[in-house]
């Protein structure tokens, strides 16, 4: 994803212009966006069926709890990867698009955020029906690493490789 400014390192050798460079941004941000919010809507699906399913009112308190919890997560979730939408509609041909970058950028980052909770509910809800409470908040602790670790860590050390490889390898002038 584009940093919060819509602009990449001042390494990068891309002949654009701040308009054509925030164009390609918002561009690539549209796709990840793309593949996120699929994600969220089948979650989003599955969780509206559970409470027509002959099994949702033996539910415990908990369950319950945690069933409204995610459902609502996941709406938010949702709503936050689609706000880049409406945000780009909004300020359509108003020579914003480095600002509609940076918003975007920034809700697509809170997103990811709040779908890492939701999956974590979701697996927390499945798990303790399936096996019980301590497998669920088990299952749901080891989401919440394996997603923290691929969608923050895991980029962190990648940006910080790469960064190092460039100052390491940049031709003398």
């Amino acid at each position: 994803m584009a940093d919060d400014s819509g602009t990449h390192a001042a390494h990068d050798t891309r002949n654009e212009t701040p308009f054509e460079r925030a164009d390609r941004n918002f561009s690539e941000i549209l796709q990840e966006l793309r593949v996120t919010q699929t994600g969220v809507q089948i979650l989003f699906a599955f969780l509206l069926t559970l409470a027509f399913t002959p099994r949702f009112p033996s539910l415990d308190t908990v369950q319950r709890a945690t069933y409204v919890t995610t459902l609502l997560l996941a709406v938010l979730a949702a709503a936050l990867f689609t706000a880049p939408a409406a945000v780009h509609r909004a300020l359509f041909q108003r020579r914003a698009k480095p600002l509609i970058v940076r918003v975007s950028s920034h809700l697509a980052r809170i997103g990811m955020g709040v779908l890492m909770f939701a999956l974590a509910g979701s697996v927390l809800l499945v798990v303790d029906v399936a096996v019980g409470r301590t497998g669920g908040i088990i299952a749901s602790a080891g989401t919440l690493l394996v997603c923290a670790g691929l969608w923050g860590v895991l980029p962190r050390l990648l940006r910080r490789s790469a960064s190092r490889q460039h100052v390491t390898r940049e031709p003398p002038r």
